[in-house]
């Protein structure tokens, strides 16, 4: 989805944006997206692109699966309204864009180290840390499988 599009569905309702690699998915990410997706009426997906994955330095075979894969499978839930990819390592772009109401992220970041935290407040936007899923996440995955 482009931006483009992303307006004329948003008309008039409330946005709310995360963003993320989100390489194998798993019940930390669905409910991390579920909860995301409470406050507001519309929750977009922010993708790091397979160019922006590798960027983050998350290991020479990461990502595991392609973006489109990726984004195929965060556009099946229930909780997802819309993914669009970027491939800037921060989304700081594309919420420049986008104006969300409600920028999220998952508990191990915190809102001061966040760069795009001060574009969602200078237009008056919140941005909400959601508690993550202990013990869920893909690199703990990955290492149970010797990857």
């Amino acid at each position: 989805m482009k931006v483009e599009d992303l307006m004329e569905l948003r008309h008039g309702k409330k946005l709310v944006f995360t963003n993320g690699v989100f390489d194998i998915l798993h019940a930390g990410h669905v409910r991390y997206l579920a909860q995301a997706r409470e406050f507001g009426d519309l929750l977009v997906v922010g993708l790091n692109s397979d160019v922006s994955a590798r960027a983050l330095g998350k290991g020479p075979n990461r990502p595991v699966n392609g973006e489109e894969d990726r984004a195929e499978v965060l556009r099946a839930l229930r909780s997802v309204d819309a993914v669009i990819l970027f491939d800037e390592p921060t989304p700081e772009r594309l919420i420049a864009a986008l104006r969300p109401e409600v920028h999220v992220k998952g508990g191990d970041y915190r809102i001061e180290d966040l760069p795009e935290a001060n574009i969602v407040a200078g237009y008056g936007g919140e941005v909400r840390i959601i508690p993550l899923l202990e013990g869920r996440s893909t690199t703990s995955i990955l290492g149970k499988l010797g990857i």
